[in-house]
């Protein structure tokens, strides 16, 4: 009981903490289990058809696995917040590293080191990110904000960069198919890397929305309301 006869709000608190740090394991699970599936196809067929967008895909994948499997970690430990800080380098280093070595293949296959041929198994794999992704994103990014996890709001927005890859790699594919624009493939794997090198950097910033929650965080409310700055909330 609290000093005026009211019930303290610490042990609910503490109690729908641990739902979200739990929820979060399991977005994270899902998050790794289907990119890994998505990991081998893009690359798989990216090598097959020569599409340097589908191989910086499939890249990506794997370097949302890696992002995922750092908050894993961090959220294995007694005291997620202590690890912290180094899962949000693990997320950053992730993201440069992928515009890095994308942006040098996308070059390149402009120059003309390789033309990319059609796929419809890509095709058919951008139209299927475009929809899961979304899903699982607005699901952990809910559950981060909440609970005031930066680490869990920037793995949720790396799955968020899945579905703008998705709709740029599409769009790529489909231009090179329909069309015959070779060009349009490379050009979506360097629009690819620009947003790798931007979320990066949020992540190396932990400028990722409630790394700092207002005060009462958790009590029933809309997390999309969980951070003192407006912009942040609606972002």
């Amino acid at each position: 009981m609290g000093s005026l006869g009211l019930p303290s709000v610490a042990a609910p608190q503490s109690a729908r903490n641990a739902v979200l740090a739990t929820r979060i394991r399991w977005f994270v699970a899902a998050t790794i289990t289907y990119n890994v599936i998505e990991a081998i196809i893009a690359l798989t067929e990216g090598a097959r058809v020569s599409s340097t967008a589908l191989i910086g895909f499939g890249l990506d994948s794997v370097i949302e696995v890696a992002s995922a499997a750092a908050v894993a970690w961090q959220f294995a430990g007694r005291d997620p917040q202590t690890r912290e800080k180094a899962a949000l380098r693990v997320i950053a280093l992730s993201f440069f590293a992928l515009a890095a070595y994308v942006a040098v293949d996308a070059v390149r296959s402009l120059f003309g080191a390789d033309r990319p041929q059609h796929s419809l198994v890509g095709i058919g794999l951008a139209a299927a990110s475009l929809v899961i992704m979304p899903v699982l994103s607005a699901a952990q990014r809910r559950a981060g904000r909440e609970l005031g996890s930066a680490s869990a709001v920037a793995d949720s927005k790396q799955t968020l960069l899945c579905t703008y890859l998705s709709a740029v790699l599409l769009a790529g594919l489909l231009l090179n198919s329909l069309f015959g624009w070779s060009w349009a493939d490379p050009v979506a794997a360097l629009v690819i890397a620009v947003i790798a090198v931007k979320e990066g950097r949020n992540a190396w910033k932990g400028d990722t929305c409630c790394a700092t929650p207002i005060a009462v965080v958790g009590t029933g409310g809309d997390a999309d309301h969980c951070c003192a700055d407006d912009k942040c909330a609606n972002a």
